[in-house]
Order: C-alpha cells, then sequence, then structure tokens
C-alpha cells in the first residue's frame, strides 16, 4: 500500500483485489453491528442468582431423594445429611425470595421485564412465529428473524415451562419443609394446605422430585439454545444476559 512518503518501487506491497475485497466486507460488517439495551441490571441480577440457587437446589434435591451411602462411626460424628438439607433450605428461600423480587420488577422494569409472566396466545402472528422458529431449531430454515428480546418460543417456554415449574417447585417445597417446621409456623400457615391436595406426604415428594428433572431439562435445552443462538443465529444472547445488550451481527 502506498504512504505518505515515497519509496522505491520494488519496495511496495500491492493489495490484490479479494484483500481489498476483505476489507470492504469487514467495514461493512462493523457498521452492520446494532446493540440494544434489552435486559436491566435487576433482571440481570435475577438470572444468575437463579442459575446459582437452582444449582444447589439440584444437586442437593437429588442427594436428599438418593442419600450417600452411610459414613463410618458413629453417627454423632457426622451431619453430612443435615448440611446438605441445611444447603437445600436456604437455597430454596433464596429462590423464594428473588422471585418474588422479580415479580416486583417486571412491574416497575421495562416492557422486556415483563416477558417473563405472559405470553400474547391470542394474536395469531405469535403462533406464525412459533412455527418458523420451530423449523429453525429443526435445522429446517436457514436464519432466525431478529428479536430485541425473548423470541416468541423462548418466551413459550419461559412461561409454560420454567416459570409454571419454578412455582410449583416453591410451593411444594415449602409444603414439605412446613412438616419439619411442625404445625402453626409460618409455612404451615402459608402452604399446609398443599399436601392434603395431593393426599400425602409422599405424593408432594414423588411430585417435587419431578419437578427437580423438568427443571434440569429445561436448563440443558436453555443452555443448548442460547449457545446455539450465538453462534448460528447471529445474535448475542449468552453476552446479553452479562451486559444487558443485544447485538445483532448483520
Amino acid at each position: 500500500m502506498s504512504s505518505t512518503t515515497a519509496t522505491p518501487a520494488a519496495e511496495e506491497t500491492p493489495v490484490s483485489a479479494s484483500e481489498s475485497a476483505h476489507d470492504a466486507r469487514a467495514v461493512a460488517q462493523a457498521r452492520a453491528l446494532k446493540s440494544v439495551y434489552v435486559y436491566e441490571a435487576p433482571v440481570r441480577a435475577w438470572h444468575w442468582v437463579n442459575a446459582l440457587a437452582i444449582t444447589v437446589l439440584s444437586v442437593t434435591g437429588y442427594l436428599i431423594g438418593s442419600p450417600l451411602p452411610s459414613l463410618s462411626g458413629e453417627a454423632s460424628e457426622h451431619y453430612l445429611m443435615g448440611y446438605i438439607r441445611f444447603g437445600h433450605f436456604a437455597a430454596g428461600y433464596v429462590l423464594a425470595v428473588a422471585l418474588l423480587a422479580r415479580i416486583y420488577w417486571a412491574l416497575v422494569g421495562n416492557h422486556h421485564a415483563r416477558e417473563l409472566f405472559w405470553v400474547p396466545v391470542f394474536q395469531k402472528a405469535y403462533w406464525k412465529e412459533v412455527l418458523v422458529l420451530l423449523r429453525w431449531y429443526s435445522f429446517l430454515n436457514r436464519q432466525p428473524g431478529k428479536y430485541v428480546g425473548h423470541n416468541p418460543l423462548a418466551r413459550f417456554a419461559m412461561v409454560f415451562v420454567f416459570l409454571t415449574t419454578l412455582v410449583f417447585m416453591v410451593f411444594t417445597g415449602f409444603a414439605l419443609y412446613a412438616e419439619g417446621a411442625q404445625r402453626g409456623s409460618w409455612a404451615d400457615r402459608l402452604f399446609g394446605w398443599v399436601i392434603p391436595l395431593f393426599g400425602q406426604s409422599q405424593d408432594v415428594h414423588t411430585w417435587h422430585h419431578l419437578g427437580l428433572w423438568v427443571l434440569v431439562t429445561f436448563v440443558i435445552i436453555h443452555v443448548y439454545a442460547a449457545i446455539r443462538e450465538d453462534i448460528m443465529g447471529r445474535s448475542s444472547v449468552v453476552s446479553t444476559m452479562i451486559s444487558g445488550h443485544r447485538t445483532f451481527k448483520d
């Protein structure tokens, strides 16, 4: 390329047509980047606190349902299951309080903060977009649509799978917790009606344990879809829940 000072012709480095075209494409792509602020700080904080709480609840909940082999020595020397149950209860409190805070922020935050709590099921255009996304995730469409917040299919899954299961787990979890807290406790007063509704304590244990696997399955699919969108969808997903900005790459 030419410089501001004269150089011998033999020392000049010619630029090929392909290199010039590549530079032009790079400039065009840089100009095409669009960033939109989507998720406010409380929403992002809730997401990561929720993820940590669910991880602790899943591990400790599995161990409560399928305890480790007995340890050797006197039982009084060990408090392993006690620590596991304490971790489960503590994470349950964090999950419930964070959910209440998230409901509050849905009322005072931007319109993207409310996407977790409702779906426009009576709009025909919404279901058309869901069908398009089903084809996208089935590798039948080459590109998805561009969505600033949750895409319609993700929104459906968040409301009817994740949020519904989360509320179910809070209610059944605190109902089982109330058994240990005993009659008259705050947990019994608020959630004591849950066990009679299901029939008996063991039934609630079983449904609560099944809810664990629903959440685990959802998390696996959620992480896969987020990474897939980052790579194939040409818009940021994972980094959006860190910075709050959705970036469109073309």
